[in-house]
């Protein structure tokens, strides 16, 4: 192995990798596909010098990539952002080749977006979290799909009786009012309800055995409003919150920041940035929401202090969850986990 420093870009697919290899003017040492196989490519790249740093393009497989390269060979990796990165292209053309090479210079001259390579045992509570959003989403549209059959046929359940209590089922599988095949299907979407609220019921039995034992999840649920599913979300997209440098960044992650459209003598926002995981502001604004509920706390009184402001709900309610994460980023700092 020569002493001359190289950066290396890699564009990650299934069944190859892109290996781009630059010295420190930016020289092309090497451009080619490999296997996708870590070892083939880490003793190539190893023979051309020093390697300064590795660029991944994030995207499915690309972090355990990255985990592979660290453990094998040492060097440093990091996962680019793949938006700021196609932003950053000087034409449309798309090539695996101009890919590894685009990688490779951004990280040379210290532009690479990068983004934050999560352990691998924070990587697999996101495919359970990742399970249940998609149970949830099928057993969101079950329903949907139950209340337009009604719809259709005009049906209205007897007065009182709250939609998706067990008064409101009963009635729904014992109704006439239904045709024949209308009745069939109806049936049909009940029994694949049941099955699927069956699933998801087992899914959160699973999180919850595996992050028995986690301090992180168990210090988040000792916040008022904070449940099982809240805190393991937020354990699963943020991870750890000190690799924030402050709350209010933590909550631009969370995509709960105004965006601003200041111009000129103008100062304004345009409601929330249009960044973040959904699923994690989700249950950011819905945690805000069960703390108005509480009329005597601190989060209620600012929320009525801004009604009174003249602010509409959603603001004021986006307003409180702001808050709340910026709150929770000094909570969740190590040395109070410790405590």
């Amino acid at each position: 192995m020569t002493s001359v420093m190289v950066f290396v870009g890699l564009d990650y697919h299934q069944n190859s990798v892109q290996a781009c290899v630059l010295d420190a003017e930016g020289n092309q040492v090497l451009n080619r596909k490999f296997p996708n196989n870590t070892g083939a490519i880490i003793r190539a790249i190893r023979r051309l010098g020093q390697v300064k740093g590795v660029a991944i393009e994030a995207c499915c497989g690309a972090a355990d990539l990255a985990d592979e390269i660290l453990q094998e060979a040492g060097w440093s990796v990091s996962l680019a952002h793949p938006g700021y990165v196609a932003r950053m292209k000087q034409n449309r053309d798309k090539t695996d080749f101009s890919d590894a090479r685009l990688l490779a210079d951004l990280l040379r001259v210290g532009y690479l977006p990068k983004v934050w390579l999560a352990p691998k045992e924070l990587r697999q509570l996101r495919h359970l979290v990742r399970l249940r959003q998609d149970l949830v989403a099928q057993r969101r549209k079950l329903k949907l799909q139950i209340r337009a059959l009604l719809r259709e046929n005009r049906i209205v359940a007897p007065g009182g009786t709250k939609a998706w209590t067990c008064d409101w089922l009963a009635w729904l599988r014992t109704t006439d009012a239904l045709t024949d095949d209308d009745r069939w299907i109806m049936d049909r979407r009940l029994e694949s309800l049941g099955e699927m609220i069956q699933k998801i019921r087992v899914v959160e039995q699973r999180l919850r055995e595996r992050t028995k034992d986690d301090a992180v999840i168990q210090k988040l649920r000792s916040f008022h409003g904070v449940g099982l599913v809240t805190s393991v979300i937020m354990r699963a997209e943020i991870g750890h919150f000190d690799r924030f440098a402050t709350g209010k960044q933590l909550a631009r992650f969370c995509g709960l920041s105004p965006r601003n459209v200041s111009s000129g003598e103008r100062q304004a926002d345009a409601g929330l940035i249009k960044a973040g995981n959904t699923q994690l502001r989700v249950v950011v604004i819905e945690t805000a929401q069960r703390l108005l509920w509480q009329l005597d706390n601190h989060w209620a009184r600012l929320a009525v202090r801004l009604l009174r402001k003249g602010k509409p709900r959603n603001v004021v309610v986006a307003a409180v969850a702001n808050r709340w994460i910026r709150w929770l980023y000094h909570q969740m700092q190590p040395e109070w986990l410790a405590a």
